[in-house]
């Protein structure tokens, strides 16, 4: 996937030098240093100090770059979400700067957690260790969910007492970005918001707002030796529906399906209420997944083959709000 915007922010020598002082770690304990491809939205380095200990460094996009409207100060909840979710292995924050006076944007110096993402690793995974890390990331992400706030909604954006009032306030705005963006989406906007109405009724069963990662694909996922090792790119966490979190551990599929996963977890009983939550929460990450692209310039055959299967996702959710 190309994209005609770029995102990154690379960083030379004199200003590694400035963030690290900025960080309390004297430059001069720097070994090497190697960027991080798969980053795609913010920049990431591995740092290798020279006592063989390791720290990643990411960096946010300038802040004038074109992104959607919950895009904002992302990096400042990926700190958030590190420092509060305890449950789950995550790095330590080494230092967060969002004062925009070291570089002109926020950065994030973290511990460097062992392992391969478990995406990268997934062919090297047989299907009895597949089952068995399900089952352990069933029993993690229980944990994370007993993580509660005061308040529904963004860190960085808008927060209600009300799941529903926060909810339908998040897609309102994504639904907008779709309409400055000119998305093509499997229906009008229109037909979209009166589905999303429609439903929202069942949003009131959810009454304490439970924190979600919402981006636990087995890309975010680290493994090694066959054991879970970290959860990373937490930068789009909010507080809300536990079930919210389904999506995107069953991204394109549906965790029903996920024997291991719900064992670990607890078990979920999937209502009405319940399935139709799931949909509405597939619709946002769906919706989010096609707008995105517009104003990150995605293109090339791998985005048209994303943008397929995603519309077809999409459009099956949608369809079971009617």
């Amino acid at each position: 996937m190309t994209s005609i915007n770029s995102y990154q922010r690379h960083v030379d020598d004199e200003q590694l030098a400035g963030v690290l002082a900025a960080s309390g770690v004297e430059p001069n304990r720097l070994a090497g240093r190697e960027e991080l491809g798969e980053a795609s939205y913010n920049t990431a380095y591995r740092l290798r100090l020279t006592d063989g200990s390791g720290l990643v460094l990411k960096i946010a996009p300038d802040p004038s770059m074109p992104g959607l409207s919950y895009e904002r100060d992302l990096m400042r909840t990926e700190t958030l979400f590190y420092r509060t979710a305890t449950a789950l292995p995550v790095p330590q924050v080494v230092h967060a700067d969002f004062s925009r006076s070291v570089l002109d944007t926020d950065f994030l110096l973290m511990t460097e957690l062992p392992g391969g993402n478990w995406y990268g690793l997934r062919e090297e995974i047989g299907d009895a260790d597949r089952e068995r890390l399900r089952r352990d990331l069933g029993r993690l992400v229980a944990g994370l969910h007993r993580i509660t706030g005061e308040t529904f909604g963004y860190p960085q954006g808008e927060t209600s007492p009300s799941w529903r009032t926060a909810f339908l306030g998040m897609l309102d705005a994504l639904l907008a970005d779709a309409l400055r963006w000119e998305t093509p989406l499997p229906r009008s906007v229109t037909q979209i918001r009166q589905l999303i109405g429609a439903n929202a009724y069942v949003l009131d069963d959810v009454t304490t707002p439970a924190l979600v990662h919402f981006d636990l694909w087995p890309g975010n996922i680290l493994v090694q030796d066959k054991e879970i090792t970290g959860v990373v790119d937490g930068e789009r966490a909010f507080w809300g529906d536990p079930l919210a979190e389904m999506v995107s551990l069953a991204l394109f599929g549906d965790i029903a399906d996920d024997a291991a996963f719900l064992d670990g977890y607890g078990g979920i009983e999937f209502t009405d209420s319940a399935r139709r939550r799931l949909a509405l929460y597939r619709t946002y990450l769906y919706l989010i997944m096609l707008i995105e692209g517009d104003p990150r310039g995605y293109s090339g055959p791998d985005r048209a083959a994303l943008v397929k299967l995603t519309s077809m996702c999409l459009r099956k959710a949608l369809g079971e709000l009617q």
